[in-house]
C-alpha cells in the first residue's frame, strides 16, 4: 500500500466544541468511503460536549495553514441548523462543497433502538447535477458512545426532499 490509498481523518476542537475534521491521505472517492467518513463522524459526536447542537459541516479542498505532509483538505463546522447563528439558505449556492454533513448529538437524536440511549447521528448529502446525468448521493449514520453502529443506510438516486436532513442540506446548496 502507498501513501495515497489511505484517508485518514483527525477531528479538531477549540475550545471544547467540535471545529471540524482534518482529511489526509487522499478524498474519498465513492459512496461506501463517504459513509465510512460520516462513521467517523458521528462516533465523534457521541463525545459529551463537544457538539452541543445539530450542525452543518462541509468539506473544502483548501488547506490549514502549515499543514501537516498528507493533508489534502478540511471538512469544516459552518454552523448550527437552527437558531441566531444558523449556516443560511444558498450559503454553498457559489460554490458547491463535494460533500455536506449534518451531525446531531446524543441530545438531539431520536435512537432507532430504545435500548441506545446516547447514540449520536448524521447524515451526508454528495451532491450531484441530475440535469448531466450525475446523481445525489446520500447515506445516513447511527452510533452509540461506545462506537458501536446501530444504523447505516446510503442512497444513489435520492430526491433531496425525501428526507428532512437531506432536504436542509439541499436547500443551503440552492440559490
Amino acid at each position: 500500500m502507498n501513501g495515497n490509498d489511505y484517508i485518514g481523518i483527525a477531528p479538531f476542537h477549540a475550545d471544547g466544541t467540535l471545529r471540524g475534521f482534518v482529511i489526509s491521505g487522499r478524498w474519498p472517492n465513492t459512496t461506501k468511503e463517504w459513509a465510512q467518513i460520516l462513521v467517523l463522524a458521528v462516533r465523534v459526536a457521541t463525545l459529551p460536549g463537544l457538539l452541543s447542537t445539530s450542525t452543518v459541516f462541509g468539506a473544502r479542498e483548501e488547506l490549514p495553514d502549515d499543514p501537516e505532509p498528507g493533508t489534502v483538505g478540511l471538512v469544516l463546522a459552518e454552523g448550527p441548523v437552527i437558531g441566531e447563528f444558523a449556516v443560511a439558505p444558498g450559503r454553498f449556492a457559489q460554490h458547491q462543497p463535494p460533500a455536506l454533513l449534518m451531525l446531531h448529538p446524543p441530545s438531539e437524536t431520536r435512537p432507532t433502538l430504545p435500548e441506545c440511549v446516547g447514540a449520536a447521528s448524521g447524515c451526508l448529502l454528495l451532491p450531484g447535477l441530475p440535469h448531466l446525468g450525475l446523481e445525489h448521493r446520500a447515506a445516513w449514520v447511527e452510533t452509540e458512545r461506545d462506537g458501536t453502529v446501530t444504523s447505516m443506510i446510503s442512497r444513489v438516486g435520492l430526491d433531496p426532499i425525501s428526507d428532512p436532513d437531506t432536504a436542509v442540506l439541499a436547500m443551503l446548496l440552492a440559490a
